[in-house]
């Protein structure tokens, strides 16, 4: 980082406290009450989360043992039998809120579709039976790989009512890395559609799915059941492929919910690592329930009124955090929307707002970027006076978007809740609570009770005031990730490795930098590994890498990330040829392509700069951080006189 970014941070004096009127109707409605929750959850963690799994959801069994830490293996509530679609779904039935929206959802097009919590009940259901017609039992692995339509939550809940694991790969990824996940996770049956609406066109999804299974290159798959969406012409498979308008019908709307141990698997969500092949982050059921239950109540101060609206993808871990579970857990009305801001209406995101009286607007940074672009008259021509919150997520937010944030879109009057986490946590980590916590552009502010968090150096000990170290938690949480599927000693080097135990306390390494103000306000600094964050989204460069190199004319790349206004980050890749290849534009653009088929178009370089060699140390391991400085246009800093050879580095100050 920078130190005129660094300076920019600390030199950040606002602090906006939340309106009396928020405060005076919030869940949390003070800091003396934060606090107290704060100080309760640190002095016993377990009696902490125990007293909210007990009073907030609903157990077949109750547990014997809340925390079982063998670090650095968790297992919450151990002996208790619970599920979480009964939780999102069927406990509600028995209320007012039978009748109420679950799901409201907007197509691109413009049709729309909304959904009660009897009705949602109903085609989970539905489709649990036709999963269950397919072989699909408890201890399964399915696959998703779906628009943004009502069917994708659907799915993860029918998956979830019969104790199948479901694992959503994000629609953008190529047929190669879906290939790459369903083969990991073996996954039996792919749940998919012909294809989805973004930005004015439609997408295919199946001819994917179809590249993925071709040649039994998937040999665990057995079907896939197919959502009419678009009416595409797609190629059918007799035997494997089933329509699911075909299917619903034919079953019953009748599907008790599996009793599930508090550690049953739940999902696996792949995401980027440093080496080539993704993680399967594990989640289980009961802890990542009750987290995402109450990190969703308390950050979002959900009132019984409000219609809340994430613009996450499913395929993401905030679509599954944000979109489903908590929301639906907490009885809420989440929105899903299709497509995204498009030419034909670049102003969509304010008419659904406007349309549906969104009170909870919870989107990423780099939205935020792309709607400053876009200038401040499409919001202000629409009524956003429903609106009472507004959220972040995904990567840190500049001070600037953050106020053009509340200002244009808030009008002033919303609280901002800044938040940090990932993945790996299942849930909201770092967050203001809108009715205590003072926000200041920029930070994610303070810990959600029960997480106790610190910033250290390399050896465990905490840093001082407003110094850079590492960002850690120090103990055990219910929706921290249980493993990597299938390889538990990936799991530990990867979190646990990195900083050793201190005082005989492991320490959960979250990859991410950051700093502490006098305030004892967090400031996330960025990643500290080689994983990109591009749009909110985590590519490891070491996969990019490998998309480049597997191209003919490659013989050797590195991917660094580059500060981007709008992305936050925008790949930047150093590309050496194979003898026989001469530079080009049009190989550059060839290169960008081959990347998208391999990985998706969201780890579409941004830059690829052709180099005769690439810095090295004398054991052939590449200087990154040299790349970084050149990629940035920066000051090439640091010791070089590790390097193999000091002329590369000027060659590739003259761009060769």
């Amino acid at each position: 980082m920078s130190n005129s970014t660094i300076e920019s941070v600390l030199q950040e004096q606002r602090v906006f406290e939340p309106s009396p009127a928020f405060s005076q109707a919030a869940q949390i409605p003070s800091m003396a009450v934060y606090q107290k929750l704060y100080d309760e959850a640190a002095a016993d963690p377990a009696a902490f989360w125990a007293k909210l799994a007990e009073q907030e959801l609903d157990w077949f069994e109750k547990w014997d043992t809340v925390l079982d830490w063998q670090p650095p293996f968790a297992k919450w509530f151990v002996g208790g039998k619970i599920n979480i679609s009964y939780n999102c779904l069927d406990r509600h039935l028995t209320t007012a809120r039978r009748n109420k929206a679950a799901l409201i959802w907007e197509g691109e097009p413009g049709d729309s579709r909304t959904l009660t919590y009897a009705q949602l009940h109903r085609e989970v259901c539905q489709m649990a039976n036709v999963l269950k017609g397919m072989g699909v039992k408890k201890g399964d692995r399915v696959g998703l790989y779906m628009p943004m339509i009502p069917e994708a939550a659907v799915a993860m809940l029918a998956c979830a009512r019969i104790g199948a694991a479901h694992t959503v790969v994000f629609g953008g990824f190529s047929a190669e890395a879906l290939r790459d996940r369903l083969n990991d996770a073996e996954a039996k049956v792919v749940i998919t559609a012909d294809g989805g609406f973004r930005k004015d066109k439609a997408m295919g999804l199946k001819p994917a799915v179809d590249a993925a299974l071709d040649d039994n290159a998937v040999p665990s798959v057995t079907n896939v059941l197919v959502v009419q969406r678009t009416q595409q012409e797609i190629d059918w498979t007799t035997g494997r492929d089933v329509w699911w308008h075909e299917a619903q019908p034919t079953v019953s709307a009748d599907c008790p919910a599996e009793p599930m141990d508090s550690e049953d698997l739940l999902f696996i969500l792949y995401t980027s690592g440093t080496t080539g092949k993704p993680k399967g982050v594990v989640h289980t059921t009961a802890g990542y329930n009750l987290y995402t239950h109450m990190t969703f109540q308390w950050t979002f101060d959900i009132k019984e009124t409000d219609v809340y609206w994430c613009t996450a993808d499913v395929g993401w871990i905030t679509g599954h955090s944000y979109i489903v579970y908590g929301p639906l857990s907490n009885g809420a009305t989440s929105l899903m929307y299709e497509g995204a801001p498009r030419p034909s209406n670049p102003g969509c995101t304010w008419d659904i707002v406007e349309k549906h009286g969104v009170n909870i607007f919870y989107t990423a940074p780099t939205a935020i970027r792309a709607f400053m672009k876009m200038g401040d008259e499409l919001p202000k021509a629409r009524d956003l006076s429903s609106l009472r919150l507004l959220g972040t997520v995904g990567e840190p937010i500049n001070p600037k978007a953050w106020m053009w944030y509340r200002e244009i879109i808030g009008g002033n009057n919303c609280p901002i809740v800044d938040t940090w986490w990932q993945t790996e946590t299942g849930g909201f980590m770092l967050t203001p609570l809108p009715g205590a916590t003072p926000t200041k552009p920029g930070s994610a502010t303070k810990p959600f009770p029960g997480i106790l968090a610190d910033v250290v150096d390399a050896e465990g000990n905490p840093v001082g005031t407003n110094e850079g170290g590492y960002l850690v938690i120090k103990h055990p949480w219910p929706s921290m990730m249980r493993t990597v599927y299938g390889d538990d000693d990936r799991f530990r080097r990867t979190y646990w490795e990195h900083i050793p135990p201190k005082d005989g306390k492991y320490l959960y390494f979250a990859g991410d930098g950051a700093r502490k103000d006098a305030d004892g306000y967090f400031w996330v600094m960025g990643r500290t590994d080689d994983v990109l964050n591009v749009s909110g989204h985590r590519l490891g460069t070491m996969e990019i890498e490998s998309a480049l190199v597997s191209h003919p004319s490659v013989a050797e790349a590195a991917v660094v990330g580059r500060k981007d206004e709008l992305k936050g980050e925008d790949v930047y890749a150093f590309v050496t040829l194979e003898g026989t290849y001469t530079a080009s534009d049009e190989l550059k653009a060839e290169l960008k392509q081959h990347v998208v088929k391999e990985i998706g178009a969201i780890a579409r370089p941004g830059e690829i700069q052709f180099t005769d060699a690439l810095p090295k140390t004398r054991s052939g391991k590449i200087i990154r951080r040299f790349l970084r400085n050149l990629a940035s246009g920066e000051e090439v800093v640091g010791d070089a006189t590790t390097m193999e050879d000091q002329s590369v580095l000027e060659k590739l100050r003259q761009g060769n």
